[in-house]
């Protein structure tokens, strides 16, 4: 049903937490398979990629080439895009599984895609968080590529999946799906080791 594919470079230590949260989805069947989209790791990162079952496709390609090529080589009609470091809070598996079953019906010209919300750091916890969530939504903030991406392959498809943007493909895949087609899930996500801020333009993970 979901396929899960992940940008990759030198990241082996983080990926290991982003897989073993992937464990008891894929027993249950939720996961299909996971599609590692690696850039050329020196590390061990290909290594644990083949002890954990991940299909590994190493490419010095671009970002955006190396995600449309995981996508197309997925099994699943449902694509979960996620960082290395990801963790998702517990029970996520329900509430996607919830979100696909309410959207597999919809035409592609009504799909939505959905984002996890991201989770607070300590600062903005003692900062008055639900009046910076509001202004937040006020002011229409766009998801981060961080908060990973939910999408059907059929909604992927018809937008044209990641293409070379320029700075951040994964941020212009977000843009074209339109805010309005975009759902916030009840589950939050942390990035191990990343502060919640904006990816620099030359990171190729």
């Amino acid at each position: 049903m979901l396929s899960v594919i992940i940008p990759t470079k030198d990241c082996e230590r983080i990926l290991v937490h982003t897989l073993a949260m992937l464990v008891s989805a894929s027993v249950s069947g939720l996961v299909a398979d996971v599609v590692i989209a690696d850039a050329g790791s020196r590390d061990d990162t290909g290594e644990i990629a083949d002890i954990a079952g991940c299909t590994l496709l190493v490419s010095a390609e671009p970002l955006g080439v190396r995600l449309h090529a995981a996508a197309a080589a997925a099994r699943g009609n449902w694509l979960l895009f996620l960082h290395p470091g990801a963790v998702i809070e517990t029970a996520w598996a329900e509430t996607v599984t919830r979100f696909i079953e309410e959207t597999d019906w919809l035409d592609v010209a009504d799909a939505r895609a959905a984002v996890f919300r991201r989770a607070q750091s300590a600062g903005e916890q003692a900062f008055l968080p639900a009046l910076a969530a509001l202004v937040r939504s006020a002011l229409g903030e766009r998801p981060l590529p961080q908060q990973g991406l939910l999408i059907s392959r059929g909604h992927y498809d018809a937008l044209g999946g990641h293409r070379d943007d320029k700075p951040d493909p994964e941020a212009g895949l977000i843009k074209r799906i339109g805010r309005r087609n975009l759902v916030r899930l009840d589950r939050t996500i942390t990035l191990l080791g990343d502060k919640p801020r904006k990816r620099r333009a030359d990171s190729n993970i």
